[in-house]
């Protein structure tokens, strides 16, 4: 099973571009900029990556971005999680950045955007790997501070595909970001927002009906509520599941728990991702083995998870059936070894 996970093409749908920071890179750069951190050695940070909850997970995530001031430390951050893409067959990835992490530090937006884009056109023309860019707006923040941020967006619109929700979820639904994300669809952004990854089943509907979002960033307690299910079901809004983070975040005690077949045996569409690597044990290929171990899954669940990736990935439809047809071969010669 691991041989046959590690040649799946997949693509990668919920990936945070600050958290593929490891920590060898996270001293490399420090130093680079002559910023000191509270660590000693890479041990140490790996020894810090132990979280109860996701505050104690964000606490530390903002800590370690802190030390990324300019365009050349964006750039070899994305780049390096481009290359690890390269390397388990992650043909595409659509990459989500937090603007305001850095903004707020007094990092310019197009700093930011520049280092991170640059890095994805470089990694298509070496590496083959295709991506598109998501925009971020941290809910603990207000929704004048996002305002702020999709103005700060505009003379990039042409780089950014959509805009996302992500940061502290409870007590930050999402219809806190209305009138933000009715302005980002005026703009020709597509909305997805994370829901239902702490916050309940009523966080998912207010994502769905009120942010309009066209794909759920987590989506786990949505089967608190079975109406909910179905309505997922029927719009076919796919789910983009994170099984080592929410085990890392206590979202669920053992992957054993983890709700992921039952999602899809419900007729929901899940894909498999790695969410924050460098925090939480893994890139999406460690992601899928533990999976396909605790949930005992098949080749042709493993299979169906990678289709979902393309076929509700953000690509246009050509880009979606050479991948689909790169996946379906790839399923065909290896089916039955």
């Amino acid at each position: 099973m691991k041989t046959f996970i590690e040649g799946l093409p997949k693509a990668e749908l919920h990936l945070h571009i600050e958290g593929t920071f490891e920590p060898e890179l996270m001293f490399e750069i420090a130093r680079r900029n002559n910023i000191s951190i509270p660590f000693n050695s890479v041990k140490e940070i790996e020894e810090a990556y132990q979280f109860d909850c996701l505050q104690d997970f964000l606490d530390i995530y903002y800590q370690g971005a802190g030390v990324l001031i300019t365009e050349r430390d964006f750039y070899d951050l994305t780049y390096s999680y481009l290359e690890k893409c390269a390397d388990q067959n992650v043909k595409h990835t659509e990459i989500m950045f937090d603007p305001q992490t850095h903004t707020e530090r007094g990092i310019a937006f197009s700093t930011v955007i520049n280092g991170i884009h640059k890095a994805c056109k470089d990694a298509k023309n070496n590496l083959g790997v295709s991506s598109i860019l998501i925009m971020s707006f941290l809910r603990h923040l207000s929704e004048e501070e996002a305002f702020n941020t999709l103005k700060e967006s505009l003379p990039f619109k042409d780089w950014i595909t959509a805009v996302g929700l992500d940061s502290s979820e409870k007590g930050n639904p999402p219809s806190k970001f209305k009138n933000v994300f009715e302005a980002s669809v005026k703009e020709g952004y597509i909305p997805l927002a994370h829901a239902g990854e702490e916050g309940d089943a009523d966080y998912v509907w207010e994502a769905l009906d009120i942010l309009r979002i066209i794909r759920i960033d987590h989506g786990n307690n949505s089967l608190q509520d079975p109406v909910l299910v179905d309505e997922i079901v029927k719009r076919e809004i796919a789910l983009t599941v994170c099984p080592l983070s929410n085990k890392a975040l206590q979202v669920v005690p053992d992957l054993k728990d983890h709700p992921l077949k039952k999602m899809m045996d419900s007729g929901m569409k899940v894909t498999v991702n790695s969410d924050d690597p460098a925090y939480f044990g893994g890139q999406v290929n460690q992601n899928f083995i533990e999976i396909q171990k605790a949930l005992e899954l098949t080749k042709k669940d493993l299979y169906q998870l990678a289709k979902n990736s393309f076929e509700y990935s953000l690509l246009n439809r050509d880009s979606k059936e050479k991948y689909l047809a790169e996946l379906d071969a790839y399923y065909q010669q290896n089916i039955g070894k």
